[in-house]
């Protein structure tokens, strides 16, 4: 039988409290509900987005969605909708957003250590007056992820600042990097299929079906 490792909880908000103390004034009041034209300004050059969705149950996905800055089209002052470009077909987001609406979106702008974080509720939607709003390389996304918006705040650098991540000299060198194809290669555990096949298969998805 594995031992647990984590023998050591926290268990209520107030031992939280009482290691960590209480947002300042600024930090509890600095969330709004709607998209101001700082939100638009920041989403319009904002060429990637991260978002968390989770089922009935409270399984979690957090996944990536990015494209051109401004990808996400700003409706009005409560509502966006980020586009759904071809993906590996898993669905975990919209099949997740089917049972729980609940979402959370952070947006991203390149050395920029900031990042913007809006809340709401989304659904999937198939308009073509919207989705035609977003053609890409001539194709419109055959779904979108409609959101309403509910609460936008920005959220501090601190992240961006102890990871160094825009930060090129920080960078590992090309040849540490992890083989994405030997890991997926060896994940599957499918007889005959190796690390160059995989390469290939990606090689091709994304030169030829990003759109």
């Amino acid at each position: 039988m594995k031992t647990n490792p984590f023998q050591h909880r926290i268990t209520s908000e107030q031992q939280l409290r009482e290691l960590l103390g209480y947002p300042s004034e600024l930090v509890a009041n600095k969330s709004i509900t709607h998209i101001d034209e700082h939100c638009r300004t920041f989403i319009a050059q904002s060429p990637m987005v991260f978002i968390a969705t989770s089922d009935r149950t409270g399984a979690c996905d957090v996944s990536p969605r990015g494209d051109g800055a401004g990808f996400v089209h700003v409706v009005d002052d409560n509502h966006l909708v980020i586009p759904e470009r071809p993906g590996n077909r898993r669905l975990d987001s919209l099949r997740n957003i089917l049972s729980n609406p609940n979402i959370a979106i952070i947006f991203l702008i390149p050395g920029l250590e900031e990042t913007l974080r809006i809340n709401g509720k989304a659904c999937i939607i198939n308009d073509d007056s919207l989705l035609d709003k977003m053609k890409a390389h001539g194709k419109a996304p055959l779904l979108g992820l409609g959101v309403e918006v509910e609460e936008c705040y920005m959220h501090c650098a601190k992240a961006f600042k102890r990871s160094k991540l825009w930060e090129h000299d920080a960078w590992p060198e090309q040849a540490q990097l992890p083989v994405v194809a030997r890991i997926l290669a060896d994940h599957v555990k499918m007889q005959g299929v190796t690390a160059e096949d995989v390469a290939k298969s990606l090689k091709e998805s994304y030169e030829k079906r990003l759109y």
